[in-house]
């Protein structure tokens, strides 16, 4: 019998798995909508030869005594448990598998930890639709619904894939959908070529950006729902595409950047918060998108700052071509994925138990630190996901990022079919249902905004 490939944790996995803590999983949720329904059966075929096909997700986190300097992944011929689920119909099935993407993180002792649940034919109640850039709509963690139904028109499955984000990041996760997909429906689902941006200038950011070592802005506390304190709830609606004016030096990201910035600062002022300045995380992700993409946490971060000055003034053309000047300013540093400092912490000069206790010490001191929120936009699905001429290609493809304390809030958007597929999620010891719903609705209204800058 061979020994299995060890593999060393990584810096990114190894600080998620030093801060884990049961009540907020750190769970990342992928919500694929197509417009027919899937076999059971085929595509549990297809979604183990995936795995086969991308090999590093099949892993576990590998046993070992207090005193191990390291965290080791170990790589297994096959899964351990059984990695595919079929929801039980009926109405809710989608609103309860999306609950239990935030609820139930795959163990990282078990090969590999990601499952796919398949829900055909969603029911009443399971509708996510968000109006023009007002209405709120969705499903939270909780069980709530509030959307209006358009989203769901015409669905006839949704896939909902749950990642232990210690492990692996929604990118990775994609691809090996898409290969499943090729499988599944025998057609070619590489990725699209990138769309092709302007040089980023070699400043290393706006002149009148605030200092990074200023504790920024917190999200102001909201009024959690009695009953749910503990984990996150989620809001998943659809929007238009924020239109750019042709020529204009800033891209729908650096809108959504801007949109972030102006919901929090709003936010914080009803609340009467402290005025601060704010940043705002913005993961960055250079790899491949073909069948050679790495798989693991391959994202690094960056923190994008707004001074008070920037977010009490009328001159959003400003805002925005500042914005983006720093956003691809900071992309094009190289830079560690989580900073030096990170890579100090994961280094194996002591055993793991203690620099575990370290690690949380070192964040909990450094919590006022901290970015005020993260933006995470992934971007147009460069997959088409299409599974075959029964179930089509994709038309909406949602993620969310966990949103633990203290930041407690997070915006995910991807954007699908010429449309924006937006969640907002939250930690529920920080902000209700109402308050996520007021949230959403605050930021389509900013992004809309955005549009009329000339």
């Amino acid at each position: 019998m061979t020994t299995p490939l060890r593999i060393p944790f990584p810096v990114v996995d190894e600080v998620s798995r030093h801060c884990l803590q049961e009540e907020e999983p750190e769970t990342v949720h992928v919500e694929v909508h197509l417009p027919g329904e899937l076999d059971p059966g085929r595509l549990r075929k297809a979604f183990l030869e995936a795995l086969h096909r991308h090999p590093r997700i099949l892993m576990r986190e590998a046993p070992g005594p207090w005193y191990r300097r390291r965290y080791e992944w170990e790589l297994t011929d096959e899964p351990d448990v059984e990695v595919v689920r079929f929801a039980p119909p009926g109405p809710g099935a989608l609103r309860d598998a999306r609950a239990r993407t935030l609820t139930q993180a795959p163990p990282l002792t078990a090969s590999p930890p990601i499952r796919l649940e398949l829900v055909n034919a969603p029911g009443p109640g399971d509708t996510v639709q968000a109006g023009a850039y007002g209405g709120p709509g969705g499903a939270d963690g909780n069980g709530g619904n509030g959307g209006n139904g358009g989203a769901d028109a015409g669905v006839g499955a949704a896939l909902l894939l749950t990642v232990n984000h210690t492990a692996l990041d929604s990118p990775a996760c994609l691809r090996i959908l898409a290969t499943a997909a090729e499988i599944y429906g025998g057609r070619d689902n590489s990725a699209a070529a990138p769309p092709v941006r302007r040089s980023a200038p070699a400043q290393a950011g706006a002149p009148d950006a605030p200092s990074p070592w200023s504790p920024p802005a917190r999200v102001a506390p909201g009024t959690p729902d009695p009953g749910h304190r503990t984990g996150n709830g989620l809001i998943v609606s659809e929007l238009p595409l924020p239109h750019r004016p042709k020529g204009a030096p800033y891209t729908v990201n650096d809108q959504l950047m801007v949109a972030t910035a102006l919901t929090l600062a709003r936010w914080n002022r009803e609340r009467g918060a402290r005025p601060r300045p704010l940043r705002i995380t913005m993961p960055v992700d250079d790899r491949p998108r073909d069948a050679t993409m790495p798989i693991g946490n391959g994202t690094r971060l960056v923190e994008v700052p707004f001074a008070l000055t920037e977010l009490d003034t009328c001159d959003l053309p400003g805002l925005l071509h500042r914005t983006a000047l720093r956003t691809r300013a900071l992309k094009s540093l190289s830079r560690p994925q989580l900073g030096r400092g990170a890579n100090l912490l994961t280094a194996p000069w002591a055993p793991v138990a203690a620099r575990r206790v370290l690690t949380r010490a070192l964040r909990r001191t450094a919590a006022p630190l901290l970015s005020t929120t993260l933006l995470s936009n992934i971007g147009r699905i460069p997959y088409p996901l299409d599974f075959g001429e029964e179930a089509g290609s994709a038309h909406a493809v949602w993620f969310s990022a966990p949103s633990r304390m203290p930041r407690g809030l997070t915006f995910t958007t991807a954007s699908t079919a010429g449309r924006l597929h937006l969640s907002v999620r939250w930690s529920r010891a920080l902000l209700g249902r109402a308050d996520g719903v007021h949230l959403h609705d605050l930021f389509a209204h900013h992004l809309h905004s955005t549009e009329a800058a000339p």
